[in-house]
Parts: structure tokens; sequence; C-alpha cells
């Protein structure tokens, strides 16, 4: 007997129903003697990839409808495709700081408080300042596709950690025990690819619609072979599936913008990880922060998503009345042991066999949190209610016949690429090599397609908070417009020329004082980004030449304004020339506190922390540059700082861009007396003492001699390292280097598992 196994795809094709395998053919291939080895999942795959082309002719689309005929070697019995979660023994401990008193430290003999200390001394391997915190202690259970599972139990009972357990998201050395899919051990790279991770915050773009960041999910997570229309179409049938169709046009809001309601947000976050069809669903809270009937709604929502062939698991808090109607499996903790586990049906049996019955009135969870919180309060704690449900179990299982997962005796491939040609896991199988972490690609698009949807999506997001660039603008623009103002067409004397270092030191040191709004930036889409790239959504380089493609243009623009307004207002020289290279160090300059800028958002999580540390360290940068001590002066355990300042390379290349002209005279004849004391007498004295001058040096300066070109005003400032390209150059290639050191900060700083 065979059993068919029918699913929709929710991406249209035709109207036509194309088996993706010849029914013939797959009778040959599973009628055969129990001896006989069972069909490669290369072989399944190479039967989907000749049914795509006969569907479609190049093989890149689905069909709409499929069906599948297996029949069981021995020809007899229903055969379904599930797929079984099972994880046993799992535990897990962290170290905790202990809490230190004066009794503990110093136990008085023959005292209540020196009993007390010796009970709570350091067990083996700990030691007086840190103890062992056990978070899971031999927790052992199995989830289904079709089903939901919801893990119950009091705030710090475990639950959390026991969905981060499951959802490999805990370093695999912390953890013991096994997590396995129909018998097989997952692996990492293969849970990334059939499993999503819906994290407790609802972690979206505030300034895109339902519609648009659901759209940006499927371009991120469908494959490109996958055209446009049948991508919008997944799209579309995810709304209607997430109840979202008249939020879909309105933006997601946050607290400066109205948006959509907290269920609607709580749903869309679902949305984007489920875009894809995961087999594998993990959710945290889900309905944390919801009314009842949003909560209700979400929880109606992955029970679809479970009968649509995916394995669900959620904590939840509290749930109500209704919600619990929806729940196929639970598993009670408390302080990280399981106290109960199975259908919700069987909390009364199980309770009455306890000795505390369940009155008809009550709600059951209720009344089994309540009474896990009674017995964890009471001195022998929870521990005869976890013996109970460990003889319950065994019992359970002793009535209970060999699982359908063993009956069927379907390997992890074999379902894998069952779900796949039902329409699971869009992101495509075009891998035929057995292994079942091969069979699934990596990443659903190349580099560059992820680097364009994530530039699109930044500029989208900014456009509609024109008021952020605004600003930075008008900071620009106010700044240079006071200096133009301040530095008002200086002249070629010694004063205009120090009034030129002055306005050069200033500027260059404002625009890494701008960039430091980057900060926000990385910060704001941090949790973002480690929830999209925690499975694989993109890769994190695509992300770091994405967000500095993003921020040329706007660099570009500022740059553009404030050297047209300060170069010609203050007199600079040079001309068209010059004021193209201003235009540049100042971009480079951007370019470079920017990088730095994004650089130590990858570091420092905190924005006013971040702001505390950029202001300073640019503070250092300014007074290693060389404005407020020469090189040569700067004492040599210090010099190593000046050619690490970001503003002495901008600010070396602005001099030589002003005072590179060697015919170009700054002092002439009695100037040389300006700022020193004899700059206030007499100009006819001052004649003379040029005179005596001349006799003594036995040469002739006159009132119209040069006496200090822009080279003597370089070499005085020692500025004789480098020209002003290789400054230019020197610039820019900072920005790359602290590009390099943020991707390093996104590799190591965000991985998303605890330790």
């Amino acid at each position: 007997m065979s059993s068919r196994i029918l699913a929709d795809n929710s991406l249209p094709i035709n109207n036509v129903t194309t088996p993706y395998f010849d029914l013939m053919e797959m009778d040959d291939l599973t009628r055969r003697p129990a001896s006989a080895e069972m069909p490669t999942l290369g072989q399944l795959l190479k039967h989907v990839g000749d049914a795509r082309k006969e569907a479609s002719g190049d093989g890149s689309e689905t069909p709409v409808h499929h069906a599948l005929d297996i029949v069981d070697a021995a020809g007899v019995g229903p055969r379904s495709l599930p797929f079984v979660l099972s994880f046993s023994n799992l535990t897990y401990s962290v170290k905790a700081r202990r809490k230190m008193t004066f009794s503990s430290v110093f136990p008085r003999r023959g005292s209540r408080l020196g009993a007390s200390a010796v009970a709570e001394a350091p067990a083996v391997g700990e030691s007086m300042f840190r103890r062992t915190k056990t978070l899971l202690n031999d927790i052992s259970g199995e989830a289904r596709d079709g089903e939901i599972m919801a893990v119950l139990g009091a705030s710090g009972s475990g639950k959390s950690t026991l969905i981060d357990a499951l959802a490999n998201r805990i370093a695999k050395g912390s953890l013991k025990g096994t997590v396995a899919l129909n018998g097989e051990t997952l692996e990492s790279r293969l849970l990334k690819v059939i499993s999503a991770y819906v994290m407790q915050d609802d972690l979206l773009f505030p300034m895109l619609t339902v519609e648009e960041t659901l759209m940006f999910a499927a371009e991120f997570r469908l494959p490109r072979t996958l055209s446009k229309s049948k991508k919008n179409a997944r799209v579309q049938a995810l709304i209607e599936q997430l109840g979202l169709r008249n939020a879909a046009k309105t933006v997601i809001g946050d607290e400066g913008h109205r948006g959509v309601s907290g269920g609607e947000r709580r749903r869309v976050s679902i949305g984007i990880d489920i875009i894809h069809d995961p087999i594998l669903l993990f959710l945290d809270e889900p309905t944390s922060g919801l009314d009842s009937t949003s909560a209700f709604l979400v929880v109606k929502v992955l029970q679809r998503i479970a009968q649509s062939g995916s394995i669900v698991i959620m904590s939840i808090h509290q749930p109500s009345y209704r919600i619990l109607g929806l729940l196929d499996r639970m598993i009670f903790l408390s302080r990280g042991q399981t106290v109960y586990s199975g259908s919700p049906t069987q909390l009364p049996v199980f309770f009455s066999e306890f000795g505390h019955p369940i009155p008809e009135t009550d709600n059951r969870t209720e009344f089994a949190l309540d009474l896990i919180r009674e017995l964890e309060g009471s001195p022998g704690g929870t521990k005869s209610l976890v013996e109970f449900n460990k003889s319950w179990q065994s019992m359970t299982k002793h009535h209970q016949t060999t699982t359908e997962a063993e009956r069927n005796g379907l390997s992890l491939k074999e379902a894998i690429s069952a779900s796949i040609s039902r329409g699971k896991l869009v992101s495509g199988a075009t891998n035929t090599n057995p292994n079942p972490s091969s069979m699934v690609p990596t990443f659903a698009n190349p580099f560059w397609i992820e680097m364009a949807t994530l530039s699109k999506r930044s500029f989208l997001n900014s456009r509609r908070m024109p008021e952020l660039f605004g600003i930075r603008l008008g900071a620009v623009m106010v700044t240079g417009f006071i200096l133009a103002t301040m530095f008002w067409q200086l002249d070629n004397s010694p004063k205009g020329v120090q009034e030129r270092l002055g306005f050069f030191a200033f500027a260059m040191s404002t625009t890494f004082y701008t960039t430091a709004d980057a900060l926000p930036v990385f910060l704001q889409e941090r949790y973002i980004f480690m929830r999209e790239t925690a499975y694989n959504a993109y890769r994190r380089i695509s992300y770091l030449v994405s967000h500095a493609l993003v921020a040329l243009p706007a660099l570009a623009f500022l740059s553009l304004a404030f050297a047209a307004t300060t170069f010609w207002a203050v007199g600079l020289d040079g001309g068209v020339s010059g004021f193209l290279f201003y235009f540049l160090i100042i971009f480079a300059s951007f370019w470079a506190g920017n990088s730095f800028v994004t650089f130590l958002s990858g570091v420092v999580p905190h924005v006013m922390l971040g702001y505390t540390i950029v202001v300073a360290i640019l503070a250092y940068f300014l007074l290693f540059s060389g404005f407020f001590i020469n090189r040569d002066r700067i004492p040599s355990y210090w010099i190593w700082f000046h050619y690490l300042s970001l503003v002495k390379y901008p600010y070396e290349a602005v001099l030589q861009n002003e005072f590179d002209d060697p015919v170009k005279c700054f002092v002439r004849g009695v100037q040389i007396f300006d700022n020193t004391p004899l700059g206030s007498v007499p100009q006819a004295l001052k004649v003379k003492l040029l005179d005596a001058m001349s006799n003594t040096l036995g040469m002739n300066i006159t009132t119209s001699t040069c006496l200090t070109t822009g080279s003597d005003i370089l070499r005085q400032n020692g500025v004789t390292d480098l020209t002003k390209w290789n400054c230019l150059w020197v610039t820019v290639a900072w920005g790359f280097f602290f590009r390099f050191l943020f991707y390093f900060s996104l590799l190591l700083g965000s991985k998303n598992k605890r330790s």
C-alpha cells in the first residue's frame, strides 16, 4: 500500500498539477525487497530536478502542486514523511559570582552563622568567589512536525535557555547532551539552513512597510533563480497567512512614528523568519507583551505554520485557555528541571495521580504553574514532582509502541528531500550531494545580490527619515558659515599665516567630530544584523560593503557643502585645482572619520559610552596632529601617537595645498617684526632696524624683500614627511583599515551564542 502526500506550494506557477516524481518510476524505486538499498538523496533530488525542467523548461521554477507516492519495502501500511526532533539529557551550567557575606568569610565557631557558612561551602571544582549554577538539568523530550511544543515555567526556570539549546545558540563545549533530527545529530551548518529563530524583541526597520519588510526578507532568503513575481506571490501568500492584509501598506513605526500594533509587529517578526518555509521554527516568548486576543492570533498563525509541515517550538509564560487548546505538547520547567512533559490533555490525569487534582473551574496551566511555585517555596522544593514525572514518563513509554519515525525508518536525508519536494525550504535543493548538510546552499544568493538588497533597504529606510540627514547637513553648514565669517578673506601677512593654521586645524578636526553621528547607526541595527546573519540570511562581508557604499553619497555631499562654504570665503590659495584637492581631502577625512566611528560602534555596545570614547580619542588625535606642537618638538615617547593621529594627515595635506607655491611670499621686509615685541614700534624705526640687519648680514634687505615663502612655513611646522597626495592616500587607507577592523568586530562580536 502506498501513502500519498500532497502539499500546496504558495508560489503559483500554472494551473496544471505536475508531480515531481513519475509515479511509475517512484514505485520502481520503492517496491524493493527489504534487503535492497533505499534510494539515495542524490537520486531523489535528481528526480526533483528532472521534474522541474519538465514543468518550467529550464529547471528554475517549482510546480504548484506536487504528489509523492512512496511504498514501503514490505508493501504494507501507510507511510508518512515525519520530522522528529529529539533531545536527551540536555545539561547546561554557568559560572556565577558567589554572594559574599562577612559571616561566610569569617564564620564564628559554634554559632548558627558558622553552621550556615559551612553548609554553603564551595563544592568540588568551585571557588570561594564563584559557584556553578545549573540552568538545564537532564532535560529530554521530542517534538514533531505538524505540532506546537510549548516550554512553560516561571521566570528563571530555564525556558529561554532550553530554546537556545535546541536552536544551537549555546557554545558546543558548554552544552551536554544530544539534539537529533530523525535520529541524526544536527550539524550547525545544516541547522542554520533548515531552521529559524524568532527573538523575543521585535527587531525591525521602523520606516519600512509590512509588505516591504517581508519582501526584503524574501530577497535575502529566496534564491535568485526564483523570479520577482514568484517572490512577490510568496510574500502576498504569507501576508494572508499571517493575517496582515489590512496592515500591508503601513510602516512598522517606532517611538517617533505611528505604525502597526504590537500584535502585528510580532507577526511580522515571525513572517520574516519563515519566508523560506523552514522545517524547524524556534520562538522565544512570542506572546510576551501582547493582549490575550493578539497572543491568540499569534499562536493561531504558529499552528498553521506547524500544520504546513514544520516543527514549532516556543517558550510561553502563561498561556490562556484558548491558547492551550492550540498546543500539542508541553514541557514544564522548574529551576532547570522537567516537572511535566506531555500533552495538555494529560495534565489533569498527571496532577491527579500526583495527589493534586485540578479543579474543573481552574485553568490547567495556571494551576500547574501555581503548584510549581508553591513547591519551589517549600523545603523539599520540586524534587517530589521531578521524581514523579520521571516515573510517569517511564510508565508512559512502557505502554507506547515504537515511534512513528522508527516504524517508517526515514533517515534525515530522505525526510528533507521529501520536504523539498513538498515545497519546504524554498531556498532550494540544487546540490545533489547525499550528505544532508550539503543538500541545501549555505546562502540563498551570491554576494552581489545580498549587497544590492542591503543597500536598497538602507537607502529606503534613510530616505523616509530625511530629518536625520538634514540635521547633519545643517551642522556642517553652520560650522562652515561660522568659520567662513570668522576667517573672512585672510591676507598673506604673518598674522594671516597663523590664522590659516588655526583655521585648518579646526576645520580638519571638525570633519572628524561631525562623523560621530555614525555611532548609533550600527548600534540600532546591531541586533537586526545578528538575527539575520545568525541563520545565514546574508554574508557579513555583504553587510560591510553595503554599509560603506550607503554612507559614501552622504559624505560626498557634506564634503562638497563644507568645501564650497569655506574655500573662497576664507581666501584659500590654489584656484580650481586647489579647491578640488581641498574637497577630496575633506571627503577623505569624512570617510576615515566615519570608518573609525563605525568600527567603535562594532566594539562599544552603548551609545553614551561610545560618544565619550569618540570625543576623547579625537581630542588626542588633534593634540598630536602637529598644530599645537611641531613634530620635531614632540617627545620621543609620544611620537608614535603623532603618526597614528587621523587629523595629522589631512592637516598636513591642506597645509601643503595652501603653502606649496615656492614663489608666493608671506613675510616681506619689516613684516619680519610682526608677532614680536618690535611689532609695535614706528615704521621708520623698523626700516632702520632692517638696514642695520642688512649691514650686519652683508646683504641688501629692503621693505619688499621676501623673507619667508610657503616652503619655509611648511618646514617651520615640520610638514616635510609626505606630499599632499600621499597624505590623501594615507587618509583614505585609514578609512579602509577601520572598515577592516569593523569586519572583524562583526565576526567576533556577533556570535549569537551563550558561552
